[in-house]
């Protein structure tokens, strides 16, 4: 059974959610002001560093967790995909024999993962069409992202897998931020210009057809989204009501994060982003989302693999927190 039964429910959690812990944040600052370095000299692995110590408390990374969910999308048979959709079914099992990025990455930065797909053989419908979801799919996936979140983890980063998905993430930026498709789309796995028009077209007709919902950020992912992108909006928000940091990934994991943001403006404070990727319109979400990113790597793959690759510099930014000596332990004389 679903954790939710509406998106009622969804929405209410979230008009509650808990603040970093106030005294862990002060003793990080107080600690981190000590430390045998000049102030400030390790830059933004002193922030990050106390960022994290503020949810969990102590500071040490030992359980981190990702988790990659996969949908498949009905705006796909608009051509608007470099790959045919069958492509998410076969990732999968990719990642399920370990031959994806993301399971070195996941094996490198010491976190588990685990790989949700959700209904591969039931696209979500044509949102050019008709809703992409009905209220029953919405919760659904809410409750599969937000049951999938160890509680015991750390740092959780969420991925994803769907064909088109690029395509479903515009349109949840261009819908909640405004714009136009123009001001959205990109390029995705590589689409030449013939497929990038589609796909303009595609979002542009999204956008009219479902413009009575543009004001309520649900209903834009219902309309919109995908189960996927559902899934990680669920996941995030039990990230924060566990206090598990989160590290963002790319432009889709961003925009299911938008959607959070927009239900609740302090949602996101217990999430970093962890790269700026190569699809066009990243950079403009994460300032939207007033993050700013670990790493610019030129990555546009999805998978949860830049934030992946961000895990061992937020690791080593509590590393030295945790692990460097004070002046006074050191016996070093101030400067």
């Amino acid at each position: 059974m679903p954790v939710f039964t509406s998106s009622a429910d969804f929405r209410a959690v979230l008009t509650d959610l808990p603040p970093p812990y106030d005294t862990a944040l002060s003793a990080a600052e107080a600690r981190n002001g000590r430390l045998t370095k000049p102030q400030g000299a390790l830059g933004r692995l002193e922030m990050l560093a106390i960022w994290y110590a503020g949810w969990q408390g102590t500071p040490a990374i030992t359980r981190p967790q990702i988790v990659v969910y996969a949908g498949n999308h009905g705006v796909a048979a608009n051509g608007i995909s470099a790959f045919p959709p069958e492509v998410t079914a076969q990732m999968v099992a990719n990642f399920a024999a370990g031959g994806a990025a993301i399971n070195q990455l996941a094996r490198e930065g010491g976190a588990t993962l685990d790989v949700i797909s959700l209904d591969l053989d039931r696209p979500t419908a044509d949102f050019t069409q008709g809703p992409a979801m009905t209220e029953e799919d919405l919760v659904s996936a809410l409750s599969a992202g937000w049951e999938s979140v160890d509680p015991q983890a750390d740092v959780f980063i969420a991925g994803e897998m769907g064909i088109g998905n690029t395509t479903v993430a515009a349109a949840i930026a261009a819908a909640l931020l405004g714009g136009g498709a123009e001001a959205w789309i990109g390029r995705g796995t590589g689409l030449d210009d013939a497929g990038l028009a589609r796909k303009r077209a595609a979002v542009e007709a999204g956008l009219r057809r479902h413009a009575a919902t543009l004001g309520d950020p649900l209903e834009v992912l219902r309309c919109l989204g995908g189960r996927e992108v559902a899934a990680m909006t669920g996941a995030i928000a039990r990230a924060r009501v566990e206090r598990i940091p989160v590290i963002l990934d790319g432009f889709i994991c961003c925009a299911a994060a938008l959607v959070l943001q927009r239900l609740n403006e302090g949602g996101l404070d217990h999430a970093v982003a962890g790269h700026l990727s190569e699809e066009t319109a990243h950079r403009r979400l994460l300032t939207a989302l007033g993050k700013e990113p670990i790493l610019s790597l030129g990555l546009r793959l999805g998978e949860g693999s830049g934030a992946a690759l961000a895990l061992p510099v937020l690791k080593a930014a509590v590393a030295c927190l945790s692990g460097m000596a004070t002046f006074g332990e050191a016996g070093v004389t101030e400067g």
